[in-house]
């Protein structure tokens, strides 16, 4: 097993745009969706994902906050996130991670009616990279390496 650090994960990160969504369905089921990362790539442990408040998605989180991510790029590297995720309406925080892209999706932008930001904190990463594994743990205050 590697022993790679988070900002070893995270640079190999940087070309990865979509990541799979997985949450926990009122049924018991696991419901999984693509979501973009907007181009957010400094990855910290932290992923930032807007939808809709009325979304299944969304209602899925607020009944069970415990969701993965999974993302795959190339050449056999794939990564795995568990976390909590905080459904946040703050138009402040929208901006802060809005990109023009975006635009497309939700055509008033960080005014769009119904817009929710998802913010995943990351609890622990594991990653492969073809024969090499690894994983790091991070608790509340994202411990950086």
């Amino acid at each position: 097993m590697s022993d790679r650090s988070l900002s070893d994960i995270a640079t190999k990160m940087r070309d990865i745009d979509i990541a799979m969504l997985s949450t926990h369905t009122d049924g018991g089921a696991i419901a999984g969706r693509p979501m973009s990362n907007n181009g957010e790539v400094d990855y910290d442990g932290d992923s930032y994902y807007f939808t809709w408040e009325e979304s299944r998605m969304v209602e899925d989180i607020k009944r069970n906050s415990k969701v993965g991510l999974s993302f795959q790029g190339e050449k056999a590297f794939l990564v795995a996130v568990e976390g909590e995720a905080d459904l946040i309406k703050d138009k402040a925080a929208f901006k802060e991670h809005w990109t023009k892209d975006l635009d497309d999706w939700f055509k008033d932008g960080v005014d769009t009616e119904g817009l929710v930001l998802i913010k995943v904190s990351a609890t622990r990463v594991h990653y492969w990279d073809g024969e090499d594994e690894g994983e790091v743990k991070l608790d509340g205050a994202k411990q950086r390496h």
